[in-house]
């Protein structure tokens, strides 16, 4: 539920950000190419295979020249891995994420100074929650964002441009770090507006999140109501990563979805495992300590055996109703949470 502070102040946020450059990509057509290193991003990280160094995209296949005449097989390209090794999320690592856009404080904990700092910080904070796995920093930024004014199409939402979302994710393989592109539809349908960035999701480290919340019905405008999403919405969804995996040969890909109250999901039975994607429900639940931990217990009694838990934690909003609970706290909860959000 990233941004659901009060309705209103938090659309004056996203109406200031689709006139300072969010939305610059308004009908959703990028004009940048995939990130790449001549672009001034990181490569993504590859594991080492014989005859081939780890940093290099693709082993070199030019023979040297005390090289034998006999042709050789050239080694087989090194694969791609998650940002801090391996090719599976659990249970190795446990996440940690920061959610928001740099320079809108409203929307999250990465919209207060600058970026780098922001993620200098997460590092730092993750590495509380590690007890026995690995801590892998989470960016979780606002790809799509919903908006107050229906737009060209009447869709409710804009989509952040391609030199946004490859600044992010230039950040985040700095960083070593998850990138997730956190998608509020409006009146769009989750599907269409996540393969809107097939070409970012087919790098390794960049996963998505659902905020159904933000998923308006046909007569609902966004901060007016709660929206809602099915099983079989975030079951496409899942589906459609999966395929992105298997077709570019990818490590584990992330897919969160965001629940605050058990209605925001309906016949979450539908959702199924899907080879190459580790689904992940964060629970958003805004107080104290005990009212938090109360909705994490509601709403996790529907979530399928294969659906990793979440939680998430307000810095200022969980504050206000006493002591922001501590890593110790919130690996006590039952069940432990695989994946911890700070907004």
């Amino acid at each position: 539920m990233i941004g659901m502070r009060t309705n209103t102040s938090w659309l004056a946020a996203a109406l200031l950000l689709s006139g300072c450059g969010l939305g610059a990509d308004a009908a959703g057509l990028g004009t940048g190419d995939v990130a790449t290193e001549s672009a001034g991003v990181v490569p993504a990280n590859r594991s080492a295979s014989p005859g081939t160094s780890a940093a290099s995209p693709t082993p070199s296949t030019t023979p040297s020249a005390s090289a034998s005449s006999t042709p050789k097989a050239s080694a087989s390209p090194a694969k791609l891995e998650l940002p801090r090794g391996g090719t599976s999320v659990f249970p190795r690592y446990r996440l940690v994420g920061y959610a928001g856009l740099t320079g809108s404080p409203p929307l999250g904990r990465l919209g207060i100074g600058r970026l780098g700092d922001r993620v200098d910080e997460l590092e730092k904070r993750a590495e509380s929650y590690a007890q026995g796995r690995e801590a892998l920093p989470v960016l979780e930024i606002i790809a799509t964002i919903v908006q107050a004014d229906a737009g060209a199409d009447g869709k409710y939402r804009v989509r952040s441009s391609d030199a946004d979302i490859r600044r992010y994710l230039k950040e985040a393989r700095a960083h070593q770090a998850l990138l997730l592109l956190n998608i509020q539809p409006g009146r769009a349908e989750f599907l269409e507006e996540v393969k809107a960035y097939d070409k970012w999701l087919a790098e390794p480290d960049v996963g998505v999140a659902l905020d159904p919340e933000w998923a308006m019905d046909a007569d609902q405008i966004p901060g007016g109501a709660f929206g809602h999403t099915t099983g079989a919405e975030i079951d496409s969804v899942a589906a459609h990563l999966s395929r992105i995996v298997a077709k570019h040969d990818l490590p584990e890909k992330v897919l969160v979805y965001h629940q605050l109250a058990p209605q925001i999901v309906r016949k979450e039975s539908q959702l199924k495992k899907h080879k190459g994607v580790v689904l992940i429900k964060s629970v958003d639940g805004i107080g104290s300590q005990a009212a938090k931990i109360n909705t994490y217990r509601q709403v996790n009694k529907t979530t399928p055996k294969f659906v990793h838990p979440g939680f998430k934690l307000f810095l200022e909003e969980d504050a206000r109703e006493g002591r922001l609970m501590t890593p110790k706290q919130v690996l006590a909860i039952k069940p432990k949470p695989d994946y911890i959000m700070y907004e």
